[in-house]
């Protein structure tokens, strides 16, 4: 097991490397730059200043090493849309509401998403099973900007029972453990993957309940709570962990949707407006940071197959 993790993270330092050579070539293939006369007209003395201070005068694979050294360093240079701080203070300071409102999404959608697909999955083909298969449908169908919108609508216009947007602006009702600003974004945020979750939980736990061993486990006269807990939540959560697993990476690395629509001062604007803007730096870092997730996600996504079923082997001992 140590091997084969160690083994991971050194591939996983390899894919990082190749995703900031491509970024890097992307970013610089595209036609403009940050500091072009279109968008921010300067004297030729100021613009040739701004470029040596960057280092933009340089050739492209000394930007790149200079770039790479840096981020050995953990220094991920300064941010063409705010040169008084750091990429690093940036991503920081924002992060942490989109990583708060990921986690609290991934919470809800989670429980919900499987609680949802273990009701319809043991009354399959009931009312039950319809009204949750239709919702399913219906969250995967509308996009969450409008789900979003339909919300505030109902909820904070017409029933005046949420705030409209915002973040931390003084509605908390239990101290600082929930504000009623978490509602109505962490819901629409949460819809799609809820949805998808709930989907493959349902036809996880019917494949399982129709197996042979769960016969053989009520005719042997088990209480059906055990026959759920031991026999069939267990094996039906191994295949539903390649599917659960990638969706976190998504939701902690936020929605410039959702954060646009509720006004929420995460990270998820920087994603479009550093490409807008050919903020190189902050390309770069925020490319870096989803490829970091993902391959940590994936990684634990395979730990995570050895917990829930135990003849899994990672490594050369009969690995995946």
């Amino acid at each position: 097991m140590t091997r084969y993790i160690l083994g991971r993270l050194l591939s996983l330092l390899f894919v990082l490397l190749m995703v900031s050579m491509i970024t890097f070539s992307l970013m610089h293939a595209v036609p403009g730059g940050p500091f072009d006369e279109e968008k921010q007209p300067l004297p030729p003395t100021a613009k040739a200043n701004i470029m040596r201070k960057y280092g933009l005068d340089q050739p492209y694979w000394v930007q790149y090493t200079k770039y790479m050294w840096n981020v050995v360093h953990l220094d991920f240079g300064i941010p063409y849309q705010q040169p008084t701080t750091t990429v690093t203070a940036l991503i920081s300071s924002n992060w942490q509401i989109t990583a708060q409102v990921g986690l609290m999404t991934i919470l809800f959608a989670f429980s919900t998403g499987i609680t949802l697909g273990i009701v319809a999955a043991y009354n399959q083909n009931s009312w039950i099973d319809n009204v949750v298969t239709f919702t399913a449908m219906l969250g995967i169908t509308l996009p969450n900007f409008v789900v979003g919108s339909l919300l505030i609508f109902i909820f904070a216009v017409r029933l005046d029972w949420v705030p409209m947007g915002g973040w931390g602006d003084g509605s908390c009702l239990a101290g600082r453990y929930f504000c009623s600003d978490w509602v109505l974004p962490v819901i629409a945020y949460a819809l799609t993957p809820m949805t998808v979750i709930a989907r493959y939980t349902r036809a996880s736990v019917l494949d399982v309940i129709r197996s042979d061993f769960v016969r053989t486990a009520r005719a042997k006269g088990l209480s059906e709570r055990i026959v759920m807990t031991r026999h069939v939540l267990r094996n039906a959560l191994i295949p539903m962990v390649t599917v659960l697993g990638p969706i976190i990476p998504d939701l902690i690395t936020g929605s410039i949707f959702i954060e646009s629509i509720f006004r929420i001062p995460g990270l998820g604007k920087y994603f479009v407006t550093s490409t807008f803007n050919r903020d190189y730096p902050m390309i770069m870092a925020i490319a870096l940071l989803i490829a970091l997730l993902w391959g940590l996600v994936y990684l634990l996504t395979d730990i995570m197959y050895t917990l829930v079923d135990p003849r899994v082997r990672l490594g050369s001992e009969g690995g995946r």
